[in-house]
């Protein structure tokens, strides 16, 4: 590492000084687990099958990777990377065995940064129990190198079977759309609340409000547990009109102060909404994806609303992928600078330019930019 590090990131548009920038290789299609549900018998992975994504998918997503953390420190921001594990080994606790792990492409799944603190969060596939291991060479150098920052892990969750409802995914996909949305709105989903669980992707970070998003792989004790780490912050429990909610980053992006990107076919929490209406936010609909579901890569669990999940590098600048041309029209008309990344090759591997990586530092300080209360927020 050239430049001083320093852990420091309170939002995700300050100016960007370092981040981390997840690798492809090694990523597996699961083997089968409670929490994950995987079935494309049309591109040789039928539902219980589990294995390596095929070499050439792994080259074509590291050159973009490679290319995106180039382009990055072209722009004169630090760009570290993960030591992926051998994700093919079976893993075990005294209390279950795995018989694959994941990969590492998407570290915002795994790591938080508050302020000076990165919080490694609990995880809630068995498949990812291990995953924080791929980044803990970077968080002790981090450590070492800067000592104000704060290293936190989150309880580390037994994922026993009582933490999972049995039988969920089928039982969840025979229903229509309106009670599927309303299990959503209930957080009734796949997960009990046997332990605290969340991924780290679901908290958007604002300054002293922090939003949680409640889905598939967070439950209400995940929201509790983070709601009293952070004492200091608010920190609010939302759902979308989404029915696999599955990270916040595709639905809600914060872009600036007074400006949030909203995904319109996922609806948010009315008292959400007046929230951010009566502190002056303009909530954006985001311009329609250019792919739809049958455009999406093969292997690919992410929606086509994974365009939306973009990077911005400070107030003015953000990165989005090069295809999502009416998205990049859109922000450009909001005087944004607009780079263009192709990453669409990345997508089967975790997500988006925003998934794939994870702010380290970024200027600024804590700020409120809430300061008037609403309903229940």
């Amino acid at each position: 590492m050239n430049n001083p590090v320093r852990v420091n990131s309170w939002n995700s548009w300050d100016p960007l000084r370092r981040i981390i920038v997840g690798r492809a290789a090694g990523t597996m299609v699961q083997a089968p687990e409670p929490a994950v549900f995987r079935d494309w018998p049309q591109d040789g992975f039928p539902r219980g099958t589990y294995g390596p994504l095929p070499d050439d998918m792994v080259a074509a997503a590291e050159e973009q990777l490679d290319g995106f953390a180039a382009l990055l420190r072209g722009r004169g921001i630090a760009v570290d990377r993960p030591e992926p594990l051998d994700f093919s080994r079976r893993t075990e606790t005294p209390e279950w065995t795995q018989d694959t792990m994941f990969g590492c492409m998407p570290p915002r799944d795994v790591l938080l940064t508050v302020g000076s603190e990165i919080l490694e969060s609990t995880m809630s596939y068995r498949s990812r129990w291990f995953e924080y291991l791929c980044y803990r060479p970077l968080l002790e150098s981090y450590f070492h190198a800067d000592e104000a920052m704060r290293w936190e892990a989150a309880p580390k969750p037994r994922l026993t079977d009582a933490s999972f409802h049995a039988g969920f995914w089928d039982e969840f996909e025979a229903l229509g759309f309106d009670e599927q949305i309303q299990r959503v709105r209930a957080n009734d989903l796949c997960l009990t609340e046997a332990e605290p669980l969340f991924d780290a992707a679901d908290v958007c970070r604002m300054g002293k409000d922090l939003f949680v998003q409640l889905s598939l792989v967070t439950n209400r004790g995940g929201y509790r547990w983070i709601r009293q780490h952070f004492p200091e912050h608010r920190v609010h429990a939302v759902t979308f009109d989404n029915t696999h909610p599955l990270h916040i980053d595709a639905t809600w992006v914060p872009l600036r102060p007074g400006l949030v990107l909203h995904c319109g076919e996922r609806a948010a929490d009315p008292e959400m909404l007046g929230y951010f209406k009566t502190n002056d936010w303009e909530v954006l609909e985001a311009a329609a994806p250019r792919r739809t579901r049958d455009d999406l890569p093969k292997l690919c669990f992410c929606s086509p609303w994974l365009a939306m999940n973009i990077l911005s590098l400070d107030p003015n600048t953000v990165c989005v992928e090069e295809s999502e041309r009416d998205l990049a029209e859109q922000l450009s008309g909001r005087g944004f600078e607009v780079v263009p990344v192709p990453f669409w090759n990345v997508a089967p591997f975790g997500g988006g330019l925003h998934c794939a990586t994870v702010d380290i530092e970024r200027d600024g300080e804590l700020q409120d930019y809430f300061p008037h209360r609403y309903g229940r927020f």
